[in-house]
């Protein structure tokens, strides 16, 4: 049986992380959560429990909706390239 919430749970954090220039060691700060539950989670290999869903929106400031519902692709992109630009801006600078 396909685990989808998973996938799904799995795919929107390491966009987030990944957004936020995090590491999984970093994020893993961020919650309070162990580096190696963290990347479990992003493989899709944890039935996680609602407090961790929690401690993990609470770490990327975004709700449990946002968190857990699907990704909208064109703000996502949006969003990329709009740290790209100020990541190349920065290194003009």
């Amino acid at each position: 049986m396909e685990k989808k919430a998973r996938k799904l749970l799995a795919r929107k954090l390491r966009l987030l992380r990944l957004m936020k220039g995090w590491s999984q060691e970093g994020l893993a700060q961020a919650s309070g959560l162990d580096r190696s539950y963290v990347s479990s989670i992003e493989r899709g290999e944890r039935n996680v429990s609602l407090d961790n869903i929690e401690k993990l929106a609470d770490a990327f400031g975004v709700s449990l909706d946002e968190l857990l519902g699907v990704p909208d692709a064109a703000l996502i992109g949006e969003q990329l390239l709009e740290k790209f630009t100020d990541s190349k801006r920065d290194k003009e600078s």
